[in-house]
């Protein structure tokens, strides 16, 4: 109702500038730009202030006690503020969903529908920032400061390889959980729906070998949380082929990245990965040969996830592979960051953990695989986002395992 109320909608075709269309004189209606009217999201009072005696608790001078106790107890600030259920979704426009380095200004109405995502999906409050920086130690140092005002903070379409010295500093710099979706996000994601794509077909992680095309923050952290979880081999390709040790075109990332995957120690362009593979996992764009995918082995998993366009259209994936998948709505099992971040950040509030560790992104994609578990399908590997179940699996598994990890502080 509020969304209504501020931006109100019209099918006018002939209203100026500055009507909900948002486009000139005499072009037709775009719902997209009649939706984004005003932007996506406002901030709401949670009392009232009807009167002097509601103004003299909300504000002056009531507002005194509670800060005082705050100064004396620091830790007070997550029981009488907004600290401790709110996060900020933090980006410098520098890769932003399939737009590019589109800059702090234009990344907002994607911040913003983050935020509302983690309010519809998770019951999280987020707030958008958009940074007009983009050196590493200064998006760290501005984030630190912010920090005191937030319970957590997601990192949202930064570009590789700097978001992950972001990550890295900013973890060592806080005390607050600091996730950064386009990499983690993506991963849990993706290995709910591989473990049930296993089960599906009788078989183990520890089975298979997986090709990931991409070596950027999402291809890096799925090829980690893979290897964490058991995955029998895994080789990640970027755009000069398999990331592999006797490379020496390497950047950092990427060589730690050789590090610990492809085991087989296998060379050359990503098709030579292909051969016998038993996944595919594509965060990379581009298209990948039909004369390649037809090599893979019998009963493969293609998961082909660039937006709009899957590396491997699912027409073709669905002659070769026993499960498809891809990033996109109008398909069956969509690999959707949005059945992640909310539930994940949820349960890290809900005991306020100072950070995410890697078991409770485990725990994450293990709750998450578990929803559907017992309605396997070809076509239902992994949740609709719009299933209820999801954010109150995720965030009860999320809680537990910051419990049991000592991460938790309630």
């Amino acid at each position: 109702m509020a969304a209504e109320i501020a931006n109100p909608r019209s099918d006018s075709t002939n209203g100026s500038a500055g009507d909900a269309e948002g486009v000139a004189d005499g072009e037709p209606f775009d719902p997209a730009f009649a939706l984004h009217r005003g932007g996506k999201m406002a901030i709401e009072a949670t009392v009232p202030v009807r009167n002097k005696d509601d103004l003299s608790l909300a504000y002056t001078p009531g507002v005194a006690k509670v800060c005082s106790a705050i100064a004396e107890k620091p830790e007070l600030v997550d029981e009488y503020t907004w600290k401790s259920h709110v996060v900020a979704v933090v980006t410098d426009g520098s890769a932003v969903l399939g737009l590019g380095d589109i800059g702090p200004e234009a990344s907002l109405p994607v911040m913003e529908g983050k935020a509302i995502l983690f309010k519809q999906f998770g019951g999280v409050d987020a707030v958008p920032i958009a940074l007009d920086c983009r050196g590493v130690d200064e998006i760290v140092e501005t984030v630190v400061r912010l920090a005191p005002s937030f319970g957590g903070v997601n990192l949202e379409d930064i570009s590789a390889p700097r978001c992950f010295e972001i990550e890295r500093k900013l973890q060592e710099r806080v005390d607050i959980p600091i996730f950064h979706d386009d990499q983690h996000g993506t991963a849990v994601v993706t290995l709910a729906a591989l473990r049930n794509a296993a089960k599906l077909t009788d078989r183990s992680l520890g089975q298979l070998r997986a090709v990931i095309s991409g070596a950027g923050a999402a291809g890096v952290a799925i090829a980690k949380i893979l290897v964490e979880a058991g995955i029998g081999d895994v080789a990640v390709c970027d755009r000069k082929g398999i990331v592999s040790a006797d490379r020496e075109d390497l950047t950092d990332v990427k060589r730690e990245l050789a590090g610990f995957t492809n085991k087989a120690g296998l060379t050359g362009p990503m098709e030579a990965a292909l051969d016998g593979a038993d996944v595919f996992i594509g965060v990379s764009g581009g298209t990948v040969p039909e004369q390649a995918v037809a090599k893979m082995a019998p009963g493969c998993f293609i998961f082909a996830m660039a937006n709009p366009t899957p590396e491997i259209h699912p027409d073709v994936a669905h002659k070769y592979a026993a499960v498809v998948a891809t990033g996109r709505s109008d398909f069956p099992n969509q690999i959707n960051n949005v059945l992640a971040f909310p539930g994940i950040f949820a349960g890290a509030l809900q005991v306020r953990a100072s950070r995410i560790t890697e078991g409770m992104k485990l725990a994450a994609a293990e709750a998450l695989a578990a929803v559907v578990a017992d309605e396997l399908s070809a076509d239902t590997v992994i949740p609709s986002p719009f299933d209820d179940r999801v954010a109150p699996a995720v965030t009860a598994a999320v809680a537990a395992a910051a419990r049991a990890e000592g991460v938790a502080r309630r």
